[in-house]
């Protein structure tokens, strides 16, 4: 099993951006496809982004499409998104989650088995 461990959230003014991270530990991170998720208040959690273990296929929210970038580095057993364009829509909790694949492109949206504990982004208007 991996470990996930997000960072990079805070409060952010609209129309400012975010970098977030995840750290992975406990297994070779190159095995995983890699994704965001976030949950807003009341409301359930959302898929966001989707990379495969190579980093060559993407999968994002229409809601986040041309705003939001995933990406990874497996030699530092990381994924990233990059968040552009915030408005106070994307306030949620974001957690990163990562699915052991011998494919090498992506996973369904509901396939997801190990989760971080998120981490807490805050857009103002």
């Amino acid at each position: 099993q991996v470990q996930l461990v997000e960072s990079g959230g805070g409060l952010v003014q609209a129309g400012g951006s975010l970098r977030l991270s995840c750290a992975a530990s406990g297994r070779s991170f190159s095995w995983y496809t890699a994704g965001w998720f976030r949950q807003a208040p009341e409301k359930e959690r959302e898929f966001v982004a989707m990379i495969s273990r190579s980093g060559g296929s993407t999968d994002y929210a229409d809601s986040v499409k041309g705003r939001f970038t995933i990406s990874r580095d497996n030699a530092k057993n990381a994924v990233y998104l990059r968040m552009n364009s915030l408005t106070p829509e994307d306030t949620a909790v974001y957690y990163c989650a990562a699915q052991r694949t011998s494919g090498s492109g992506l996973v369904p949206r509901d396939g997801f088995g190990s989760w971080g504990q998120g981490t807490q982004v805050t857009v103002s208007s």
